[in-house]
């Protein structure tokens, strides 16, 4: 296929009017409203939110549908990919960003908070708490278990670290023009994703059946379950993204040079992998 006049020439793609904003924007209006009405046990809650969802999945897939066929018809040029690349870091920065606040709100009420509560001064108000990790604080009296560095957080720590290798050797696939090679390996990532995940509810399920550790066990329990689950649900939507270009590699898109969507995908796997490995070493071992 020859190259567009935009994607030659370096001139900046500009697409026609689209109506997909009008949806993203009507599907936001009618989950905000479905939220409140859920929350406020209103007969109308559920269906409203249930339909937001649903308006929410149809742009999705008719938005991204439009920038893939765009995509494939040679439409961007050099300037467009460009910035493709900044927009995917910047996204990548604001997630980074955002586990830092956990990070830093785990950091602060380990370091500070938990200490002072059981500092000489305090003692006064709770004479019986130690203010040690890992702990409840001193209101909760309930005795909990942690979860264990070595069972299935260590499992999951070589899945994901796996999971970053496959997704390499797919990518190096796709670079030299082997596409069943990288298929294969794509595939592999994205099961290695799913095989997380599972183990990851049957943490939830072990932690909350036989450790009494939940949700409303003080600080320790609204920190691991805040960073952990928002951990997981970023491997849902990376492993998504990456079921997407699995999908898209068997119709025969992306070359060597043309392939920017794998690669957007690639780093978000890769930034979660990451994340996890800070995860395992102060949430689960320290």
């Amino acid at each position: 296929m020859s190259a567009s006049p935009a994607a030659s020439s370096g001139k900046y793609f500009v697409p026609s009017p689209s109506h997909w904003p009008l949806v993203g924007s009507a599907a936001l209006l009618t989950l905000a409203f479905g939220a409140v009405g859920s929350m406020n046990s209103l007969p109308w809650g559920l269906p409203v939110l249930g339909a937001g969802f649903v308006i929410l999945l149809i742009m999705l897939f008719g938005w991204f549908g439009t920038v893939i066929r765009e995509s494939e018809g040679r439409l961007y040029g050099k300037n467009v990919d460009t910035s493709f690349r900044w927009s995917m870091s910047w996204f990548i920065f604001s997630e980074v960003m955002f586990f830092a606040a956990f990070f830093g709100a785990l950091g602060y009420a380990r370091l500070h908070s938990v200490p002072d509560l059981g500092s000489v001064d305090a003692k006064m108000l709770w004479p019986d708490f130690a203010g040690t990790w890992p702990t409840a604080g001193p209101f909760i009296k309930e005795v909990f278990s942690p979860m264990g560095a070595w069972g299935i957080p260590a499992i999951n720590t070589a899945l994901l670290l796996t999971s970053g290798i496959t997704l390499t050797i797919a990518h190096h696939a796709l670079i030299a023009g082997n596409r069943s090679k990288l298929i294969l390996w794509l595939a592999a990532t994205i099961v290695l994703g799913a095989v997380f995940l599972t183990l990851q509810i049957y943490e939830y399920m072990h932690a909350y059946s036989e450790l009494n550790l939940k949700l409303t066990t003080g600080i320790f329990g609204s920190t691991f379950f805040m960073l952990t689950g928002f951990h997981g649900f970023h491997v849902t939507v990376g492993a998504i993204m990456l079921a997407v270009i699995l999908v898209r590699a068997i119709r025969g898109h992306f070359d060597a040079e043309h392939h920017f969507a794998f690669e957007a995908a690639a780093w978000y796997w890769h930034f979660v992998d990451v994340v996890w490995l800070g995860l395992f070493v102060i949430v689960y071992m320290l």
